[in-house]
């Protein structure tokens, strides 16, 4: 059985402060202390390798029993990452208070105890943690009890009762907009957009649904954040970026306004941005889309994003963002000075970057270097995404990736390689059930372009594609293509003999 590396990547997650946080604390406690040998062994490995770890200890005892060693080790780094954390958000605080609050109840200091409830309540009603402050409830009423049989009846049981149900409405309420938000989410993260009528049906279901179609249905503050967040999901999904952005922006300025409940969905607000920046990069809105990848950037320095998870998101909301702005502008030489700095953030965030994101950045990189002519760089780039073929995510993404494929193949002139993959491209798109035409007209002309035999016979055939193009592009849900690469002005580069990046750049600046 292979060796599990879940220590290593734990060790390797580590911050400096949190090393050092676990160093200090090891060093106040007694006896043998062969987990830090451990420790220090695997901190320097740069992928775990077991045998060298045996290998290096093969002289010590506790090397006999190293699993036993391991799972000590990794428990006694996670106690030590709860300590650090433990006043670092709101929930921590919470289960602190919450153990607390047990602790003086144990002790019949209830005088004591109702303070610390009291204190955590009011934490709790601040953030809207509903679970938590459910449980603090039933605390206060449990201390009602005691008060009641010392004679005390200042209390107001009514007025409890009625704030339970309060929480456990809100609590119910937040829960269904969970359930609503997974339903799209799904659609999203499978296919990028809706890609046929029966997805747009499961949206438009979403979307009618009374607690996102009603008014004043949300009933905390963190509903009304998922409320508008859904709703500018599902529009995205559609295509329709005038909604997306009105919803998505109100989702915003909602957070904006309740910073500390901001604070506490950073996932949430880390995304909402990331939606409005390419929301406005698909309406060619480029300067709002710069602000928003500059408010991205400017959310590192701040403490609420600082732990790692959230530094992975900003940094791949960020550079993805940066790169399809570029790429959508046609400055594709922007896009690949940014290369290394992205090269360097792969490889120091390993995987901690998810399977999506690893796609977009591998996607955008491959247009990059189409964009400047580096036609072999692209291809290797486009390959990586073809050989990785998920079977469920960004489908929208392995599409296109097999179109711009064919595209790479004819730049190098690989005949033989563009009439093989041709009809391959041909069978994966039929497979997949899509109500949109440009697939089908692209096949058509390209396998034209396979055969030609001069240039003025490859000239006409890109005369009557682009002529197609703009007919079919007409019809709205035809544009997808276009955020995905630019045929048009790929069709309009070889009619006028100019670059792609100069017909790109030609296109964008007949739109302004």
């Amino acid at each position: 059985m292979k060796p599990s590396t879940e220590l290593h990547s734990l060790i390797k997650s580590l911050t400096k402060s949190e090393k050092r946080f676990f160093k200090l604390n090891s060093s106040l406690q007694s006896g043998d202390k062969n987990y830090l040998k451990i420790f220090d062994f695997i901190e320097k490995q740069k992928r775990y390798n077991e045998d060298e770890l045996k290998e290096y200890f093969k002289g010590e005892i506790f090397i006999k029993h190293l699993p036993s060693e391991k799972n000590h080790l990794y428990r006694l780094i996670l106690k030590s990452l709860r300590a650090y954390y433990s006043d670092q958000s709101v929930s921590a605080q919470l289960k602190q208070e919450i153990k607390n609050i047990d602790i003086l109840n144990r002790k019949a200091l209830y005088k004591e105890c109702n303070k610390f409830v009291k204190r955590a309540k009011k934490i709790a009603t601040t953030y809207e943690k509903f679970y938590y402050w459910f449980e603090l409830i039933n605390w206060e009423r449990r201390l009602l009890e005691e008060a009641y049989e010392a004679g005390i009846f200042t209390y107001n049981l009514d007025e409890l009762i009625e704030e339970e149900q309060g929480v456990v409405d809100k609590l119910r309420n937040l829960a269904e907009y969970h359930v609503l938000y997974s339903r799209i989410n799904y659609i999203f993260r499978s296919g990028g957009f809706t890609r046929n009528e029966q997805e747009r049906e499961i949206v438009n279901e979403i979307e009618n649904h009374h607690l996102i179609k009603g008014k004043n249905t949300a009933i905390s503050t963190r509903a009304t954040t998922i409320c508008y967040y859904i709703k500018g999901v599902c529009s995205a999904s559609k295509r329709d970026y005038e909604n997306a952005l009105i919803f998505f922006r109100k989702s915003k300025s909602i957070m904006d306004r309740n910073s500390k409940i901001r604070n506490d969905l950073q996932q949430r607000y880390i995304a909402t941005l990331n939606f409005l920046m390419l929301c406005y990069i698909d309406t060619y809105d480029f300067k709002n889309a710069e602000s928003i990848v500059e408010e991205i950037k400017a959310l590192r320095g701040k403490k609420a994003f600082g732990a790692l998870g959230f530094k992975v998101r900003i940094f791949t909301a960020t550079y993805i963002g940066e790169l399809q702005l570029n790429n959508r502008k046609g400055q594709f030489a922007k896009s690949i000075q940014l290369i290394p700095e992205i090269q360097e953030g792969l490889e120091l965030y390993e995987d901690k970057i998810n399977k999506e994101k690893q796609l977009l950045f591998t996607y955008n990189m491959a247009y990059a270097y189409f964009g400047v002519e580096e036609y072999r760089q692209a291809l290797k780039y486009i390959n990586d995404v073809l050989n990785d073929n998920e079977k469920q995510l960004r489908q929208d993404i392995y599409s296109f990736s097999r179109i711009f494929n064919l595209i790479i193949h004819f730049e190098l002139n690989n005949i033989d390689f563009l009439e093989y993959d041709l009809k391959s491209a041909a069978r994966y798109l039929n497979k997949h059930p899509k109500d949109y035409q440009m697939e089908k007209l692209f096949i058509t002309h390209i396998k034209q372009l396979a055969r030609v035999e001069g240039a003025e016979e490859e000239k006409s055939i890109f005369i009557k594609f682009n002529e197609e193009l703009n007919e079919l592009l007409k019809i709205e849900k035809e544009n997808v293509i276009l955020e995905y690469f630019d045929i048009l002005a790929w069709t309009n580069s070889k009619i006028n003999d100019i670059s792609f990046a100069e017909a790109v750049q030609n296109r964008i600046h007949a739109k302004s």
